[in-house]
C-alpha cells in the first residue's frame, strides 16, 4: 500500500477470529493450494479506506463502492496473495493460488475453505482500516 497508493498501514496484534462475519465493507478472498496444506487468505477493506486507496492511486475514484472498487480489490488481494507466496517459497512451501473472489456489502461473510483457526490481523490507516485473515488446514 506504501509503494502503490503512498499510504501506510500499521499492524495490529493479530488474533483469532470467532465468525465468518466480514470486519469491512468489501474483500477479497483466494484459495492457496499446496503438496503440503490448503487454505485461504483474504483482505477486507472498510468502505472509506477502499476509496480513499482508489483515488490515491489513480488521482480520482466513486463516492462509493462500486465494480471499480472491487476490481482494485481483486488486484490488492493478488498482489498481497503473490507476496505471501514468495515468502513462503523462500521457505521451500509452493502454493497454487486461485482467482481471488470479491464479496461487498454490509456484513457480507468469509468463508475460508480450511479446517484450520482463522487468525485475523487488524491494519489501521489514517482512512479507516483492513484486516487480513488466513486459515490453512491443520
Amino acid at each position: 500500500m506504501s509503494t502503490m497508493a503512498q499510504m501506510e498501514l500499521t499492524p495490529e496484534k493479530p488474533r483469532l477470529k470467532k465468525n465468518e462475519v466480514a470486519q469491512g465493507d468489501v474483500s477479497g478472498l483466494i484459495g492457496m493450494v499446496s503438496e503440503q496444506t490448503k487454505g485461504s487468505l483474504s483482505i477486507t477493506f472498510e468502505g472509506k479506506l477502499a476509496l480513499a486507496t482508489m483515488k490515491s492511486m489513480v488521482g480520482e475514484g466513486p463516492d462509493e463502492i462500486n465494480e471499480e472498487i472491487t476490481d482494485l480489490v481483486g488486484e490488492i488481494t493478488n498482489m498481497v496473495t503473490g507476496g505471501a507466496k514468495r515468502m513462503l517459497s523462500e521457505k521451500g512451501i509452493e502454493f497454487d493460488m486461485a482467482t481471488p473472489m470479491v464479496v461487498s456489502g454490509k456484513d457480507h461473510t468469509i468463508t475460508h475453505k480450511a479446517d484450520g483457526p482463522v487468525v485475523i490481523i487488524p491494519l489501521s490507516s489514517e482512512h479507516g482500516k483492513a484486516y487480513i485473515e488466513f486459515s490453512f488446514d491443520k
